[in-house]
């Protein structure tokens, strides 16, 4: 088990090696998730491309039909 002092700030240090698997770097974020008695560490994704996939649905719609409801969108305001 890797550690880290706390510091009077509430402040920890990752230790390199778990930075480097989780693949944060200086400047990314970071999320919190307390389950069971335990703190778990997640990288926050930063871009649209790495969300892709995670959320499924049964509809579809075509690009001819995206379009219409963007233009839509406008006039109901």
């Amino acid at each position: 088990m890797r550690t880290s002092l706390v510091t009077t700030k509430g402040q920890v240090t990752i230790p390199v090696a778990v930075r480097h698997q989780l693949g944060i770097h200086q400047g990314d974020r970071v999320g919190f998730v307390y389950e069971d008695g335990k703190v778990i560490i997640l990288p926050v994704i930063k871009d649209i491309e790495a969300a892709f996939g995670l959320i499924s649905t049964k509809q579809s719609a075509s690009l001819d039909e995206m379009e219409a409801a963007i233009q839509g969108r406008g006039r109901e305001q």
